[in-house]
Parts: structure tokens; C-alpha cells; sequence
């Protein structure tokens, strides 16, 4: 399936008004393939560049000292990797990378600095993302301490497809458990119990949601509590 390319299938990008600012900015955004494993940002280095996905899904992870990792946050049509660019604190302790493949935009982050210190709406509605980005982190946290395995999945595979353009991913079992930081095989019963009860697909790497309010009643309320501040918080863009 092939898509036309246009910045504004990032919402965040097609919410930005349509003045001189948005009609300077546009010109310097750069659209690039972002193949899977593509790492967008290292722990402890400055970011060069500001990433908005359009097709793909960009992974926050906390990298641990014996080689173990587990995803904070999920990033993609809806927002922006590279807040540190724009908060003042230039690093972060957590890697991006690529955990679905598609395309992207990306912006030098001294051009995103200069339009954020201008204030205005650009300033206002990164700040609205930065909250939103919070509150996935935040709950994220919650839901791996205290609810099942399933339920996690589940919320992760929801958020995923939320900020992509069709309702399918590609994923291999043990880059799913990376994400959530278990094990392959826990992976596979889990997905292979949501097969069986008709709420997905999934073979050869790729999993397609059959039954979307099967999953989300299947999901713990941490899914439902990050779509809802997202969308409280991101009002002024149509989300999909």
C-alpha cells in the first residue's frame, strides 16, 4: 500500500496555523524513510534533530546497565520525538528508536529552539504534547507495576495503532518483549491466546486487529486514561 507524502500526516504539523511562522517552517522539514531499529536519539547526547512520524512509530526506552530495556512512551502520527530540543535540557536519559517502520519528517533542533522561544501557538501546543507525552510515561509506569501481562499488551498494541494510518504493525515476538521487558515466550502465549479468542491476527511478524472493542475491553483503564488526556490535552487537532 503506498501513501502520498505531506507533512500534515503528522497532526501536530497539520494543527500549526497557517501563518508566515508555519509557512517558513514547513520549507525546512525533511522527509526520510524510518526503518525499523533506526535509533533517533542516544541517552545522555544532545539531539541534532526533532523527529514528527507520519507512518511509523517511534519507541522511548530505558536502556538498563546489564543490556535489558522497557518502553516509556509510544510516539507517532500525533506528536514529536526530541522535546529535550526544546525544554532546555538538551539530553535525555532514554533512547528513541524506530519499532515500526514507515516515514517521518525531521527538523534541525536549533530551528525548532528558535520557533518555540518566539511563544505562540507553536509554543503552546508542544508544551500540550509535552503534557500528553507526560501522562502516557506516567501511566506506562502504573500498568507494568500492577496489571497482567495481557492487559499490557493490549495497551500497548492499542496506543501503537493509534498513531498509525491503518490497523496493522509489524513486529516480531521478541521485539514486542523488549519493548515491554519480558521474555519472548511470554510474548507468544499472550498473543497467541488474543489469536485464539478472534482479537487479532498475527503470523510472519505482522499483527492485524480484527475485533478493535474486543481489545479495548480486553485492556486494562490504563489505555483509556492516556487516550483521554491526550485528547483533553490535543483538543484543537483532529486526532483520529
Amino acid at each position: 500500500m503506498s501513501y502520498a507524502h505531506d507533512p500534515r500526516q503528522n497532526y501536530l504539523l497539520a494543527a500549526l496555523p497557517a501563518d508566515e511562522r508555519a509557512a517558513a517552517l514547513f520549507p525546512q522539514l525533511e522527509r526520510i524513510p524510518m526503518p525499523l531499529g533506526m535509533v533517533l536519539h542516544e541517552p545522555g547526547r544532545t539531539p541534532t534533530h526533532a523527529y514528527f512520524p507520519t507512518t511509523s512509530i517511534v519507541s522511548l526506552l530505558y536502556l538498563t546497565e546489564d543490556g535489558g530495556s522497557a518502553e516509556v512512551a509510544v510516539i507517532g502520527n500525533e506528536g514529536i520525538a526530541g522535546i529535550p530540543l526544546f525544554l532546555g535540557g538538551e539530553s535525555t536519559i532514554n533512547q528513541a528508536v524506530v519499532h515500526s517502520a514507515g516515514y517521518g519528517y525531521r527538523l534541525r533542533g536549533q530551528v525548532l529552539r528558535d520557533e518555540f522561544v518566539q511563544g505562540g501557538p507553536i509554543q503552546r501546543l508542544l508544551l500540550r504534547y509535552t503534557q500528553a507525552l507526560f501522562t502516557q510515561m506516567a501511566q506506562t509506569a502504573v500498568c507494568n507495576r500492577h496489571h497482567a501481562l495481557d492487559q499490557q499488551f493490549c495497551r500497548w498494541l492499542l496506543l501503537s495503532l493509534d498513531r498509525l494510518p491503518f490497523n496493522r504493525l509489524v513486529m516480531t515476538q521478541q521485539l514486542i518483549a523488549n519493548m515491554l521487558g519480558v521474555r519472548r515466550e511470554s510474548v507468544s502465549v499472550v498473543a497467541g491466546k488474543l489469536q485464539e479468542t478472534g482479537l487479532i491476527d498475527y503470523r510472519r511478524g505482522r499483527i492485524t486487529v480484527i475485533d478493535r472493542l474486543g481489545l479495548e475491553a480486553r485492556a486494562c483503564e490504563c489505555y483509556a486514561v492516556v487516550k483521554k488526556e491526550t485528547d483533553r490535552l490535543l483538543s484543537d487537532i483532529c486526532l483520529p
